[in-house]
């Protein structure tokens, strides 16, 4: 009898699987019972093991009723989640203000306010990883002496004999085209910035250069939203 019952376990998972194939069942498409198929496999799995001992009959209805109602979170987990992604980048959001929340059918790259008020920005310049402080006041990209260096570039080599405006007073810069850079999912190639002489920024800024070529940035309460 144990036996039977295991195999009929096995039979409806395999019923739902070639019933999709005429279309969809209980609301799920044919490439959703695919994506089942995982599922199936262990329950059949769990309650052959479940069967396979002599146990107590309360015991064995205990540890169905365990891995059904595993199963039945691993369903409605799959179901909503999309909503469970989103809530989770939200925390992590909140956790890592200097991560992107990024909405890949929309094209857009989100990110909160830090601590202290501002938008520090996680990007790569040329490959290397740095944190650009959202400025719409600074009329281009702006790298400091040092996250120049990081990213691979002769800093040794430039002129710095245009005069810039910092926090720290008046200071040079010289201009270079950044090869490509990254924040969130939004790429730019080409980007016309500056590099801050030594000692004249402590961070770089995410300024107009890569600003203006973006659909749409936007600012709502603590959250900046950036556009392809």
């Amino acid at each position: 009898m144990l036996f039977v019952g295991v195999a009929l376990l096995v039979a409806v998972g395999l019923g739902l699987l070639v019933s999709a194939d005429a279309g969809s069942l209980v609301g799920l498409s044919q490439n959703q019972f695919g994506q089942l198929i995982p599922l199936v496999v262990l329950a059949v799995v769990f309650a052959a093991g479940a069967f396979s001992r002599r146990q107590k009959f309360s015991t064995i209805i205990a540890n169905v009723a365990v891995w059904a109602a595993i199963f039945v979170m691993s369903l409605v987990g799959y179901t909503y989640r999309e909503d469970i992604k989103g809530v989770a980048a939200r925390v992590f959001g909140e956790l890592s203000p200097t991560s992107a929340i990024i909405d890949s059918k929309n094209g857009t790259a989100s990110f909160r306010r830090g601590p202290d008020g501002h938008f520090l920005l996680a990007a790569t310049v040329n490959g290397a990883n740095m944190p650009l402080l959202f400025d719409t006041g600074a009329s281009a990209v702006v790298l400091s002496y040092a996250d120049a260096k990081k990213a691979g570039i002769d800093v040794e080599a430039l002129n710095f004999t245009t005069p810039v405006t910092t926090a720290n007073g008046t200071g040079r810069a010289a201009m270079v085209t950044l090869e490509r850079m990254k924040v969130g999912d939004i790429v730019r190639s080409r980007v016309p910035a500056f590099i801050a002489e030594r000692g004249a920024l402590e961070g770089s800024l995410l300024g107009m250069t890569f600003l203006e070529t973006l659909s749409r940035y936007s600012v709502s309460g603590n959250q900046l939203e950036l556009a392809d």
